[in-house]
Order: structure tokens, then C-alpha cells, then sequence
């Protein structure tokens, strides 16, 4: 008997979201707010289906908020689960302050653009320019749902039991210090790192693991940016430009863009992957990234500070060079150089980088005496972050709580 049961709700039609989007990763941004409101739909299927199987426990993230109301109707216990670190937690104030709505919300954007006065020790944690203007936007004003982002998680928050948290004390203790002074419980249920795993690389990778296997260690840099960021033509060839100055050997697992050709002939700048011949290689299928992270030949990572993804690529213990695009990462990318692991690629006021400025991160990462301070410093981290006996305890701790919880 499987462990987890599936159960599917449709997402239902909604005019503006496009046909067969059912996550984020399906849309631009700016059509995001259709999959919320579509989302939202769900609201009566769910409660429908609450009813009739009365769970011991709701589990829910901090976008659901009519979740928490269901559970306060039918009278069932309930734990908001965050995928974001702690220090974006502890940034944004746990959504809606108890003062009431709207009394210590950031009135601007520059009011990002430092630490919150809850902080009180020295933080990197703030957003730049272009970051502040968008999160901003996406998080305290009101979008096509009717209700803003922060209103959800306050909402969301507001008469559960416990908030979870994908993180550990060793890594965030500072900012896990700052959440424990809300009401409710914070619970840290470890990192979640994937298991670490040999698998057998299949098709086109084992030509490509033939010529990883051919490289100096830790000459290589692996770059991703997932399939979350949705890149212009400028900004990847502003990458490629900067991998190609950089005369570093790479691996980039490139998604093939929307504005591309079929062929995907024109995702890359013309005459790129000739004049890299030798140094690096270029995939935009499916990449085994488990097993080209762990593989000697590899120094450092070039990606997109995700929270997953750094949580993945510290258990390496290489060089960390981060670019942020969207959502956390930016924050992720500040705890990161604050941690001492990363060096982050340097941006104008609006946003844009330069092939020059990939380049520069790239060489203080692989080449420069920096590069070894930060491959100590993650390899020290890498003990934390791939110690799967840590976290299973952290999330044995709260499966303690729910049965502890549910016994009173």
C-alpha cells in the first residue's frame, strides 16, 4: 500500500489562462494571477473532499489561503508549510502583521531595499533596485485574484497550529531566532536534501560524461537556470558571452526558450558553440544534474539561487556563482554571500548584467584565490547540508508534533 495517495483536483477554466497551465513553471509571469484565480475555484471540490475524508492534519503553503479557513469550519488542525528559508520568512514579517492589516507594511519598494527593523543584527538581506520594484508589486498589491499575495499568507498563517519551515538551525539559526518570536510554533523540518544517488547516464550524456571524464578536477562549471526563469534573447546571450570571455570549460543545461526556432538554432549567439568547441558543451534536453553536480571534474555552479537548487548544489561543495531572476532568489542569493559560499554577479540599477560582469564572478569563483575560500567554506556547509540523518531528525521532530498535537 503506497504511502502517499494522489488525488487529482481538475484546475477549471478560467478566460486568460492558457489551455493546460496547471503551475507556474507553465506561464509567464505576468499570467500568473489567471492560475490564482483558477486556483481559487478549487475552494469547494476541496472542502468537498475535506468533508468527506476528515484528515488528522491539513497540510498547506503559505498561497492557500481559503485552506485555512476550511479547516477552521470543519474543525481540523492545520500547519502552513513553507518552501521559502527562513530569512525570507523573517524579512517579510510572516505576512499580515498583528497590528492589524497594512500597519507595518513597507509603503514603497525602497523600503526593501534593506533589512526590516526586526532584524537587528547585520543582514545582506535586501533587495536591489529591480528586485524591490517587482516584489513589490507582486507581493503587497492587489492582483487580478482580488486579494495580494501577503494578504494570502496572512490569511494562510492566521489560527493554524504551526508554521513548517524547509530549513535547519545550522544554516539559518540567526533568522529562525527572529520567526520564534511569532506566536505560533516554528518548526524547522530540515532541508529536505535529495538522497545523493549513482545512476547510469543514458543517450547523448555518456558522450558527455566521456568528456567531463577527460577535465582537470573541479576545472568545469555547471550552469542552470531551471525551468521557473524565463529568459530573454539578451540575457542568454549575455550568459553565453560571458562563458565564452571567461575561457573557462562549462556544461549548461539550457532549456530551449519560447522565442527560439524549432531547432533552436538561434538560442545561442551565432558562432557560439564553435568557437567554444573543446570547453564546453551545450544540452537543452533533460540534464542529470544529481550526477554532473557530483562529478570530480566540477568546481563551481552557475544558476539561479533558487532555494532548491542552492539546497541541491551545496551538497557539492563548489564554488557558488548566483544570478537571481525572480521570486526569492534574490534573498537566497544575499544569505548565500553572506554565508561566505557565493559570489554574486553584479547588476545595473535596472537590472541588466553584462557578458563582463559573468565573466569577472566566474574567474573570482574558479580561478582566484577567492574560488578556494569559497569551496572551504562549502565544503564545510556541505556537511550540513547532505547529512541526511540531521534532517530526517528535524523531520522526525515534526511528526512528533502532529501526534503529540493531535492527542491533546
Amino acid at each position: 500500500m503506497p504511502l502517499i495517495t494522489f488525488v487529482e483536483l481538475p484546475i477549471p477554466h478560467v478566460d486568460g489562462l492558457q489551455e493546460g497551465a496547471e503551475a507556474t513553471v507553465d506561464l509567464d509571469i505576468p499570467n500568473h494571477d489567471y492560475l490564482k484565480i483558477a486556483f481559487d475555484l478549487l475552494r469547494d471540490p476541496f472542502r468537498r473532499f475535506i468533508t468527506v475524508h476528515s484528515p488528522d492534519w491539513i497540510i498547506h503553503d503559505m498561497l492557500n489561503n481559503w485552506t485555512a479557513e476550511i479547516a477552521q469550519e470543519l474543525g481540523l488542525p492545520f500547519v502552513v508549510f513553507s518552501v521559502f528559508s527562513a530569512g525570507v520568512l523573517a524579512f517579510i514579517g510572516l505576512g499580515e502583521p498583528e497590528g492589524g492589516p497594512k500597519k507595518h507594511w513597507p509603503n514603497s519598494p525602497q523600503a526593501l531595499m534593506s533589512p526590516p527593523p526586526w532584524i537587528q543584527f547585520p543582514s545582506k538581506l535586501a533587495l536591489l533596485p529591480h528586485e524591490a520594484n517587482s516584489l513589490y508589486q507582486a507581493l503587497y498589491l492587489p492582483n487580478e485574484s482580488g486579494l495580494s499575495d501577503i494578504q494570502r499568507f496572512g490569511q494562510a498563517i492566521r489560527g493554524c497550529q504551526a508554521i513548517a519551515i524547509r530549513t535547519c538551525p545550522e544554516y539559518e539559526r540567526v533568522y529562525l531566532d527572529v520567526l520564534n518570536k511569532h506566536p505560533k510554533p516554528i518548526i524547522p523540518v530540515g532541508l529536505l536534501p535529495p538522497e545523493k544517488r549513482e545512476a547510469a547516464v543514458e543517450g547523448e550524456w555518456v558522450e558527455i560524461f566521456r568528456w567531463l571524464d577527460e577535465k582537470a578536477a573541479r576545472s568545469v562549471v555547471f550552469v542552470g537556470f531551471g525551468s521557473e526563469c524565463k529568459l530573454s534573447r539578451n540575457e542568454i546571450y549575455e550568459i553565453a558571452h560571458g562563458l565564452e570571455l571567461s575561457n573557462l570549460n562549462f556544461i549548461w543545461a539550457l532549456r530551449k526558450p519560447k522565442w527560439a526556432s524549432d531547432d533552436g538554432s538561434d538560442a545561442l549567439p551565432p558562432g557560439f558553440e564553435s568557437r567554444t568547441t573543446g570547453r564546453g558543451v551545450v544540452n537543452m534536453g533533460w540534464a542529470p544534474q544529481m550526477e554532473i553536480l557530483a562529478h570530480h571534474a566540477i568546481g563551481g555552479s552557475l544558476f539561479h539561487s533558487g532555494w532548491g537548487s542552492l539546497i541541491e548544489t551545496v551538497q557539492y561543495g563548489n564554488a557558488l556563482v548566483v544570478l537571481p531572476f525572480i521570486n526569492d532568489q534574490g534573498f537566497n542569493a544575499r544569505l548565500a554571500v553572506e554565508k561566505g559560499l557565493a559570489i554574486e554577479v553584479e547588476r545595473d540599477e535596472d537590472g541588466a548584467f553584462h557578458r563582463d560582469a559573468i565573466a569577472r564572478a566566474l574567474k573570482r569563483a574558479m580561478v582566484e584565490e577567492e574560488g578556494e575560500h569559497l569551496r572551504c567554506r562549502s565544503r564545510e556547509m556541505m556537511a550540513i547540508f547532505s547529512d541526511q540523518q540531521l534532517h530526517h531528525r528535524y523531520l522526525s521532530g515534526f511528526v512528533d508534533f502532529l501526534k503529540t498535537f493531535k492527542t491533546k
